[in-house]
């Protein structure tokens, strides 16, 4: 289990060097931070640039900001904000609740939703209500994020003003967006609770509950799903680190003070310091996830240790 463990953890921190390798390079091809901080400040001569970007540290090479960039990191500085000039870590730390709390929001809504229908689809096969079920699902499978958040918005927002278009000021601001993610989530979710139910159905011990004689739920909740819970919630867990990754756009649309929003105005500012941050902060907690994952599957199956 150590030399499993060991490698794994060797890997996740390959993954850090080269996501943060990567996201460095290519933010540096998106324009002159010193260019954006100049605007509206009226005649710009290359000397008042050039100055800029000595103070921002941006007249050293690739090279040395990466090197300096990591040497903050393994001590938790992630450097201060272009604008501003606020220290990174805070920032983030004041977003990234909120970015959580609406991954698991989304996630207990495709949860709640995913396995009552995918049981259902399962017990019904081939029926047309098995039919109904796949179709619904591949239906919110093809809906784009932004899209589906849009749609949200123009009808119980502007249409029936039933809920807040914008921010995260109470439980009845999380129910769009959490359902925008949950609906998506929901439509692969359905589909694996579907076939992992169907491969349980044909078990030995499940024809004999119920020659037992117990009652359809139990076999179905207490017995099925039962040994059905670690490949969902592994493909759970997975789902909840890629979340994470994809929720950006979902946050600019209903205006999330979470980690996808100071990511976008990172972006629009050539805020080098806060993207870089926001995209290792994300990375690092998909990799522990994933991490996670893969001890689990290791002490579940000893056969994974020895991949």
């Amino acid at each position: 289990m150590g030399k499993f463990l060991f490698y794994r953890l060797l890997q996740a921190v390959f993954v850090i060097i080269v996501v943060t390798l990567i996201v460095s390079f290519t933010i540096r091809l998106t324009g002159d931070p010193a260019v954006m901080l100049s605007q509206g400040s009226g005649s710009v001569t290359e000397a008042d640039l050039e100055m800029i970007r000595e103070a921002l540290g941006l007249n050293q090479s690739f090279a040395a900001q990466y090197v300096q960039f990591i040497q903050g990191l393994v001590v938790g500085d992630m450097g201060r904000s272009f604008v501003g000039g606020a220290p990174v870590m805070d920032l983030i730390s004041r977003a990234l609740p909120a970015t959580l709390w609406l991954a698991f929001a989304s996630l207990a809504v495709s949860i709640v939703v995913s396995i009552p229908l995918g049981i259902k689809a399962a017990t019904s096969r081939g029926t047309w209500v098995d039919q109904l079920i796949r179709i619904v699902s591949l239906v919110g499978l093809s809906f784009p994020n932004f899209w589906l958040a849009i749609m949200l918005v123009l009808l119980f927002s502007i249409v029936l003003g039933w809920l807040p278009p914008s921010g995260m000021s109470g439980i009845a601001s999380f129910i769009m967006p959490a359902a925008t993610m949950g609906i998506i989530l929901t439509a692969t979710n359905v589909r694996l609770v579907r076939t992992t139910m169907l491969d349980t159905l044909r078990s030995q011990y499940i024809m004999v509950a119920r020659a037992k004689g117990l009652s359809n739920t139990v076999v179905l909740y207490k017995h099925a799903l039962r040994n059905c819970a670690i490949p969902l919630i592994t493909y759970f867990g997975l789902q909840f680190g890629g979340l994470l990754g994809g929720i950006v756009v979902v946050e600019r649309v209903f205006n999330w003070p979470g980690l996808g929003s100071l990511a976008f105005d990172a972006v629009a500012a050539r805020d080098y310091p806060v993207l870089q941050g926001v995209i290792t902060v994300l990375a690092m907690m998909i990799i522990v996830i994933n991490l996670l994952v893969d001890i689990a599957y290791g002490l579940v199956d000893p056969r994974v240790r020895k991949e």
